[in-house]
């Protein structure tokens, strides 16, 4: 079968219009078998941008087993190895796949979240230090998450191309309209159909991801003032994380911090998180939907997240160029749907029923 020609068009675009590869640098991507035709496509790109690809590839099935059989100097041990791989890197390129969604599922979080903890400090380097290393998360199509997206996986193709094979020129110059209210703002309000929730902003370091950190892009994002979140908020869509799905998460905040919480499937998994640490029952981000392909909640967040009229708040750790904040071994999102209420900015309707004001 020929691959797609669309897979050689993504894989440009991330080497060359987002990450901008230079000559002669390092260039690690990390990825597993499903998505095979595009690690050849980026592996090539990167070599005819002139620079060296390292391959970190994986297989299916290597996580349960991990978890499995690990002991707890297994869970304990830092990866140095990679740590040395990563900081002698300049870009970082990981595709987002899965051949089983589920296959995180019955393991114990408790693991899971011990294992984020010892590994943060590779994870906190990718995503911040962007000035040693840049980094880009790209989605791609497969039969896992077509399944999850309840499509066929011809259709999953089309959605994920359509949602990454954008002109990103025009629909950056739309989302920095938006993102320069933000930027002005200090207080933020979310009003209607299952959220009553204020919080203050540091909206002088609102971002948007034109970067190319996630593909497909298509969202604004900041860093809520850690300890000013008031009122509550119940999400309309299942948080997943590790293969495990949390439904109807309603989460009360005082001072910036979860005090009350429950969800209909998986609260477990919820109290487990928001006690990783002594900061992942707060929020680190609060980010806006704003990709005109993307109009289906499909399992992924990559996508989810992206959808117009929704927003989505992070529990955990806060990124430094929003100002920082909040450090934490998670960076949890969660995404509502906005359809039926309206953001309030410095007192002001700014959008309302998922459609802009300004």
């Amino acid at each position: 079968m020929a691959k797609d020609p669309r897979t050689t068009k993504l894989a440009k675009l991330v080497v060359n219009y987002f990450l901008k590869v230079r000559d002669d640098s390092n260039v690690i991507i990390s990825a597993s078998t499903e998505a095979a035709d595009f690690v050849t496509a980026l592996y090539k790109a990167v070599l005819e941008a002139g620079a060296h690809p390292t391959l970190r590839l994986t297989l299916p099935g290597l996580g349960p087993i991990f978890y499995k059989y690990a002991k707890e100097h297994h869970i304990k041990k830092f990866p140095d190895i990679f740590q040395y791989t990563v900081k002698h890197a300049n870009y970082f390129i990981g595709v987002d796949t899965e051949n089983n969604t589920r296959e995180m599922a019955n393991v114990d979080p408790k693991k899971m979240t011990d294992r984020q903890i010892v590994t943060r400090p590779i994870t906190d380097y990718i995503v911040n230090e962007r000035e040693k290393i840049r980094r880009s998360t790209v989605g791609y199509p497969c039969v896992a998450l077509a399944q999850e997206a309840e499509m066929s996986l011809d259709e999953y193709e089309d959605f994920v191309f359509a949602a990454c094979l954008q002109n990103w020129d025009k629909l950056g110059k739309e989302m920095k309209k938006i993102l320069k209210k933000f930027q002005k703002g200090k207080e933020v309000h979310l009003l209607g159909r299952g959220v009553n929730l204020k919080f203050g902003i540091h909206g002088d370091k609102a971002k948007d991801d034109l970067d190319g950190d996630n593909i497909p892009c298509g969202e604004i994002f900041m860093a809520p003032v850690r300890e000013s979140l008031e009122g509550w908020i119940k999400f309309d869509y299942p948080a997943i994380e590790s293969g495990k799905e949390v439904t109807d998460i309603r989460l009360e905040f005082k001072k910036g911090k979860v005090v009350k919480f429950s969800a209909s499937k998986n609260k477990n998994f919820l109290r487990q998180m928001l006690s990783t640490d002594k900061n992942a029952s707060y929020v680190g981000e609060f980010g806006i939907g704003m990709n005109p392909k993307i109009k289906k909640f499909t399992k992924n967040l990559l996508f989810d997240e992206k959808i117009g009229g929704t927003i989505h708040l992070a529990l955990g750790m806060a990124y430094k160029e929003n100002g920082g904040g909040n450090n934490s071994a998670i960076h949890w999102d969660i995404v509502k749907d906005m359809h039926r209420a309206k953001i309030l900015l410095d007192g002001k309707i700014v959008q309302e029923k998922g459609k802009w004001k300004v």
